[in-house]
């Protein structure tokens, strides 16, 4: 087991969102075949997947199919209140992957939750720029409805973890609102 930062979500939580969200992708099939799996193989030294405090819970460390480091929180751009080791992974065999254990932020792509400045959670398509081209960011392709939906209410329960939602609030400070396309 990997420690990191103590969260409130547990093991338990976190495995019953993978479940959740398993079968539900943001359009009717895998994204990858628009794209070749752009996300999945860039070669890009700083693309790597973050997990969310408690989510290392659902691995063991020790998946072949996966590349593990840390960083220290304090060391990087992130909220005051995260301290400690963040975990991150990389896929090893992409674009094949172990799709049942992908890692949030994958299953979340191309959405990323914002708080607006009266504390209401929105959903907007990622607006940072990337290493490789996005048909879907590039596009605005029309997203799933259920997607859309499913991965608001998994963040609805996820922004409950204090440390979860700091780092929504601190991701959101830097966007001007007036420039958002809100999904939800």
């Amino acid at each position: 087991m990997l420690s990191a930062m103590k969260a409130s979500i547990s093991r338990r939580t976190y495995l019953a969102i993978y479940r959740l969200l398993n079968y539900i992708t943001p359009l009717n099939y895998d994204c990858g075949r628009l794209c070749g799996a752009a996300c999945c193989l860039s070669d890009a030294e700083d693309m790597v997947i973050y997990l969310l405090p408690g989510e290392e819970s659902v691995f063991t460390g020790k998946e072949d199919w996966l590349e593990w480091d840390y960083d220290l929180a304090e060391d990087y751009d992130f909220p005051d209140s995260w301290f400690g080791k963040i975990w991150y992974v990389r896929c090893k065999t992409a674009p094949v992957c172990n799709r049942e254990f992908r890692p949030l932020q994958c299953r979340f792509f191309p959405l990323t939750p914002h708080l607006c400045e009266d504390g209401t959670l929105r959903l907007i398509r990622y607006p940072n720029e990337l290493p490789y081209t996005c048909p879907l960011l590039e596009e605005k392709t029309e997203l799933e409805p259920r997607f859309i939906k499913s991965v608001y209410t998994v963040w609805k329960h996820l922004i409950r973890d204090p440390l979860i939602y700091d780092l929504v609030e601190f991701d959101s400070c830097d966007r001007d609102e007036a420039t958002l396309e809100f999904l939800i």
